[in-house]
């Protein structure tokens, strides 16, 4: 009984940790470093004619449907039109793109008839790429006018080569649960890196939004699942930081359903785990003392051990309240068996089309987790090809 006292409370601390100590730590950990480290102004823009060049870097397959609102939208960012080049890379699209494009004096225009992955289109655009700073988004999502001048606001600071801004969800209509649980989970995700970046610096960035130093830049593997993800720690791993900045966000609506929201999660976990181990050198505390405490924290537990020790609560909690354990095993269980029924009826609503309301919330989570097991067998299928089928939004 000793035996499943320990993994019990191991597997509990490493759930609770993951998702709410690891928050509360780090909120503690940024107040005493503002406290005895003296806080340094936000950079001061210089003026128009003294900004650097940037490049807009859109990477996009068959995204006929939305160039015209996405170009609409990038006409509203403010920065100097002769600092500012906006280049689509069609990775094989085959709709109407190009010749849509084409109609678009300010765009430079870079395709490849073969569909090869967005990895390896970011690689494709940046051979023809001119300028020091590249920021990177995706065609379904629109950028606050500005997003520009405040990314190269976060470049100013030190040691900063890569740049994240936060990435926002919309849903069209009320009942749209997909979008409601994930943009609760950005909120919360948004929160801890900027949390991540004030005490040293985000682990990683996400393809809606970011920017790139290309003094600084590493080519993430063409079979990367999270291209962004490993371009930017990989800057990390080179002894830069990522820069959060929540004044340059990218907007998008949720996916469609659950089932287009799971195939994202399915990439994702796969990417994670795929991440990990290319990336495995930062856990090493000796080598990495911040970013080893960060990225083991912040992703590692998240993407591989803590939905297992998840898993693992049930069995043991049942055996622990079968064997008399303890009043305390039995308040927990009815805790989990609360937490589950909860997340039952929220799959129930979903299914009948209704609004989810608060049961989304152990729904959503419990989805992610239950994706984290799919991801792996997304692995095996797609270890050797940076290209997936992209979920529909809403």
């Amino acid at each position: 009984m000793v035996t499943l006292k320990v993994l019990f409370w191991i597997c509990l601390f490493i759930v609770f940790y993951t998702y709410i100590g690891y928050g509360m730590l780090l909120y503690v950990m940024v107040l005493i470093k503002q406290l005895f480290c003296k806080t340094s102004q936000a950079p001061i823009l210089p003026d128009d004619d003294q900004l650097p060049d940037v490049t807009l870097m859109i990477c996009a397959y068959n995204e006929e449907d939305i160039i015209r609102e996405k170009m609409e939208n990038i006409r509203q960012i403010d920065y100097p039109a002769n600092k500012f080049c906006v280049m689509w890379v069609t990775d094989g699209s085959n709709d109407g793109s190009n010749d849509l494009l084409k109609q678009y004096p300010e765009v430079t225009l870079v395709y490849s008839p073969e569909r090869k992955g967005k990895a390896m289109a970011m690689q494709h655009g940046l051979k023809v790429n001119k300028a020091e700073y590249v920021v990177f988004t995706d065609a379904n999502t629109m950028l606050n006018a500005n997003a520009i001048r405040e990314i190269v606001r976060q470049f100013m600071k030190p040691n900063v080569s890569c740049v994240s801004g936060e990435k926002r969800v919309a849903a069209r209509t009320n009942d749209q649960i997909a979008a409601e649980g994930e943009g609760l989970y950005w909120k919360y995700e948004s929160t801890l890196k900027q949390w991540d970046s004030d005490l040293y610096s985000a682990m990683g960035a996400a393809g809606e939004l970011f920017a790139v130093k290309m003094s600084d830049y590493r080519e993430a593997p063409t079979n990367a699942l999270l291209d962004d993800f490993m371009m930017s720690m990989l800057i990390v791993k080179d002894g830069h930081r990522i820069a959060y900045t929540s004044k340059a966000y990218a907007m998008e609506y949720g996916s469609a359903n659950m089932y287009e929201e799971s195939k994202r999660k399915r990439r994702i976990a796969a990417g994670g785990l795929q991440s990990i181990w290319w990336l495995r050198s930062l856990m090493n505390p000796l080598k990495y003392p911040v970013v080893s405490f960060l990225f083991i924290s912040h992703r590692v537990l998240r993407w591989s051990i803590t939905p297992f020790t998840m898993l693992a609560l049930i069995p043991l909690n049942i055996a622990l309240v079968a064997l008399n354990a303890g009043v305390i095993y039995t308040v927990i269980g009815i805790l989990q068996l609360i937490f589950y029924a909860a997340a039952a009826l929220g799959w129930l609503q979903t299914k009948t089309g209704r609004h989810g309301g608060l049961l989304y919330v152990p729904y959503y989570f419990l989805f992610m987790n239950v994706n984290v097991f799919r991801g792996i067998s997304y692995l095996r299928s797609h270890s050797t090809s940076g290209t997936w089928e992209k979920a529909k939004r809403g």
